[in-house]
């Protein structure tokens, strides 16, 4: 299992991009959270197969329709505590 902790900016607030990384997680059968951060990026730990986490990364790029994606900071990290995909409130 890889884990994958990601700093998405851009237009990427107030553009359903939560709810849109929630449901491609869930669809693709990973694990973690999402959430807003007070700076106005998303943050997200996604935890899976490889060729999962390789595909929602390359989704997260395009992002919903409204979003506009400047730029993914990733990193690994340990995987989340429990399954299911989250999302958390604002930090």
């Amino acid at each position: 299992m890889q884990a994958r902790r990601l700093r998405i900016t851009g237009r990427v607030q107030g553009v359903g991009y939560r709810d849109w990384l929630v449901r491609e997680a869930t669809r693709l059968g990973l694990s973690g959270w999402v959430r807003n951060r007070r700076d106005g990026s998303v943050e997200a730990v996604v935890a899976g197969g490889e060729p999962a986490v390789q595909a929602l990364l390359s989704a997260c790029r395009r992002g919903p329709a409204l979003a506009r994606v400047d730029a993914i900071e990733e990193g690994f990290c340990d995987p989340p505590g429990e399954p299911g995909f989250h999302r958390l409130p604002t930090a």
